[in-house]
């Protein structure tokens, strides 16, 4: 049993910071982040490529949660980050993010959202298709610059949790494939292109991963891949997918591990191969900011069902987290009042939408509980803000950054009033006879 951090009200703290006070000031639901927490890990990055004295990015995957307040954070920490669409680009930009320390993944990127891109001086654009190469070439010439780029390969290898499979991954939307010789056409059009500074290879090999094989034979087929083009690569970006734990089950490795097995795969690939040692690219989003995140609810309504199961409602839902409902995604919970109180029944933790599936928590077991006390689920700090909604018109969350026991607002909650500040009354009259 976990032993978990309280007050002498027995509450549950968050960096110092009591949950239930958290809860009663701003509201529930409630994204809450340990500040502390993202630094730490951020910090423990960058230093394990520093021991190995390599060259090297670590890149934060903002599309796991992307706020001016975490673009800000980042940048303190000296990290880069990685968007994927024109949004999260505004928002890095709002956030006196520095564009140049920005690289830009995805498989359609608009014409527009290139032009801003070039415009705002982004750093690298990671090449996914042949459409994009030839309209960031014409927008690049257009505003005379060269602009750097990657190439995103789809390796056609797929890491899931506890297995490897090597050829999983050749059907994919992202990324040149390799196997029909997309990959090498691509090459050699950005290497003959005035327009377009080809530094290196990216590929993304899967999400929530507890080995590192697959992260060696990625690092390794995309060395083996340049060099049998003739080409040493200025950067390698193996991507993210480092696995965190959601409940007991999940065994995730430590960062070092998964990074000491690509810098060793890179290092004995320079070697063999008599190349300066590249650029290590990583881009980590999820095992940032999901263990420093959680939710906060407020308990309402319950439904008992002899012998079957017991429902426990609280006052959001798939409307703040959808992975559950999504794919089954699972999650543990926490009585924020008495967080290490003896447990008495196992309940599911059901929102408050309109779906049989809206389950936040399977199976938890919990001590007694009563209208108003306020449940924690844990790690929800990737993927709940950013896939929130405003499904059945549900206003979605506040976010609160917690460091050091002190608190603030770091996004409002939204009213009523934002959900209907869009709609437009309709004015049009059907016609009669």
């Amino acid at each position: 049993m976990t032993n978990y951090l309280t007050n002498e009200l027995e509450h549950l703290t968050i960096d110092g910071a009591d949950a239930v006070s958290l809860a009663e000031t701003y509201g529930t639901p409630l994204y809450v982040y340990d500040v502390s927490k993202i630094r730490q890990t951020m910090r423990a990055f960058k230093t394990l490529f520093e021991k190995e004295n390599v060259p090297y990015v670590v890149s934060y995957a903002s599309k796991a949660f992307a706020t001016k307040a975490i673009y800000q954070v980042a940048q303190q920490e000296g990290i880069h980050a990685d968007i994927v669409s024109g949004g999260e680009l505004v928002t890095a930009i709002k956030a006196g993010f520095d564009t140049k320390h920005l690289s830009f993944n995805g498989n359609n990127k608009s014409f527009d959202e290139l032009t801003l891109a070039v415009e705002k001086g982004v750093g690298t654009i990671i090449i996914d298709n042949f459409l994009e190469l030839k309209l960031l070439s014409t927008i690049a010439q257009e505003h005379q610059i060269k602009q750097d780029i990657l190439l995103r390969i789809s390796p056609g290898i797929s890491a899931h949790t506890h297995e490897f499979i090597s050829t999983g991954q050749q059907d994919s939307k992202f990324g040149f494939d390799l196997l029909t010789g997309q990959a090498k056409e691509a090459f050699q059009i950005a290497k003959n292109d005035d327009n377009l500074n080809l530094r290196g290879l990216h590929a993304h090999i899967g999400s929530q991963i507890f080995d590192v094989t697959g992260f060696e034979k990625n690092a390794a087929l995309l060395a083996d891949t340049a060099q049998s083009w003739g080409w040493q690569p200025a950067v390698i970006n193996v991507g993210g997918g480092f696995g965190i734990r959601y409940t007991a089950d999940d065994k995730p490795l430590p960062e070092s591990e998964y990074v000491a097995a690509i810098i060793r795969t890179l290092k004995g690939k320079a070697a063999s191969y008599d190349w300066k040692m590249p650029e290590i690219w990583i881009e980590p989003g999820r095992s940032i900011v999901g263990p420093a995140g959680q939710t906060l609810y407020t308990i309402g309504s319950r439904k008992d069902i002899p012998d079957i199961r017991h429902y426990l409602a609280v006052d959001g839902g798939m409307g703040d987290n959808i992975r559950p409902a999504l794919y089954q995604a699972q999650y543990e919970a926490v009585l924020a009042n008495q967080p290490n109180a003896q447990t008495k029944e196992v309940v599911r933790v059901a929102g408050k939408y309109c779906e049989s599936g809206d389950v936040l928590v399977w199976q938890q077991a919990l001590p007694e509980t009563q209208p108003g006390d306020i449940l924690s689920v844990l790690a929800t700090g990737a993927y709940g803000y950013a896939m929130a909604s405003n499904y059945n018109r549900n206003p979605r969350p506040a976010v609160v950054f917690v460091e050091n026991g002190k608190h603030q607002l770091v996004v409002a909650r939204e009213t009523y009033e934002h959900i209907m500040s869009l709609d437009k009354d309709y004015t049009l009259q059907s016609s009669t006879k």
